[in-house]
C-alpha cells in the first residue's frame, strides 16, 4: 500500500433519527449537510471534495445501521479549539462525557461526547 494515500477514507454514523441527528451535527460543527436515499438506506453526508483523499463520511439510518457507544470512536477535527464545539453540544441534544483534556504539549486536547442517536463520538484539537 502507498504510505502517502490516508487508510481512512470514508466513516458512517449509524441513526436512529435522521432529522434528530441531521439537525445536532449540523448546530455542533456550524455545518450544512446534504440528505438522500442511496442503496435503500438514508444518508446525510458531511461536507466533503470528493476524490480528492480527504476523509469524510455520513449518518446513515438503514438495517445494517444500529448506534452505539461501543466500538471504534471517530474522532472530528474540532481546531482550533475544540471547547467551541464542545460547548454547543449538550444545547444541540448529545451529552459530554468527558470534558476538554489535554492529552500532552504535542497532540493536543481531546473530548468524548454522546451523541442525539446514542453514538459515543470524540473532538481532537491542537488547543
Amino acid at each position: 500500500m502507498d504510505g502517502s494515500v490516508n487508510i481512512i477514507n470514508w466513516f458512517e454514523i449509524s441513526v436512529s433519527d435522521m432529522a434528530r441527528a441531521k439537525k445536532f451535527y449540523e448546530t455542533v460543527f456550524s455545518i450544512e449537510m446534504n440528505q438522500m436515499e442511496m442503496m435503500g438506506m438514508q444518508m446525510t453526508f458531511f461536507p466533503m471534495e470528493n476524490m480528492n483523499g480527504k476523509v469524510s463520511g455520513a449518518l446513515v439510518q438503514g438495517p445494517m445501521h444500529k448506534p452505539s457507544m461501543d466500538g471504534a470512536k471517530i474522532y472530528f477535527n474540532g481546531n482550533p479549539d475544540l471547547a467551541e464545539a464542545l460547548g454547543k453540544i449538550e444545547a444541540a441534544g448529545g451529552k459530554i462525557t468527558m470534558p476538554k483534556t489535554k492529552i500532552n504539549d504535542e497532540t493536543g486536547y481531546m473530548a468524548f461526547f454522546i451523541d442525539t442517536e446514542g453514538n459515543g463520538v470524540a473532538l481532537h484539537s491542537g488547543n
